[in-house]
């Protein structure tokens, strides 16, 4: 798991970007989220609040405002929101920091594509063509294991 505490910044890295989008798609596996879901939780977790015309402005191919309100409802009744009201609009905010939803996205992530593996996930960081690791990138996670190794590990 430690490979990932880096994921945990508020501005991640290109290779940290890169896992966020798989934990994005991985996400109906792993929470139980929708597409929209997910999406929806990634702009209010982006904010810190939002309201469902907020969201629905940063929605791509965004449905009508009902539709995003109705699923801003459904994720606070799976306990993934809260609300206040505010006059007459509802601000929606996450239950759970963004760091505490990551670690377990990740945590599931891991048992269910790499079999709980950090090392299937290493080698998969460093297989992937996609993320196009930099030698600063290499030397971090060097960095980062041999912090591990200090803490016990």
């Amino acid at each position: 798991m430690l490979i990932f505490t880096h994921f945990h910044l508020a501005n991640p890295c290109h290779r940290c970007e890169f896992f966020r989008t798989q934990l994005i798609m991985a996400n109906g596996i792993t929470t139980g989220l929708s597409r929209r879901e997910g999406q929806i939780m990634e702009i209010v977790y982006r904010r810190g609040e939002a309201t469902a015309q907020e969201v629905m402005a940063e929605l791509e191919d965004s449905p009508s405002y009902s539709t995003v309100r109705s699923l801003m409802v459904i994720l606070e009744n799976k306990g993934f929101l809260q609300h206040t009201k505010k006059g007459a609009r509802y601000n929606y905010l996450p239950t759970r920091p963004r760091t505490e939803a990551a670690q377990s996205a990740i945590s599931k992530v891991v048992q269910t594509f790499f079999d709980g593996s950090a090392e299937k996930v290493m080698a998969a960081l460093l297989d992937s063509s996609e993320l196009k690791l930099t030698q600063d990138d290499l030397k971090a996670m060097e960095k980062m294991i041999r912090q591990a190794r200090k803490d016990g590990h």
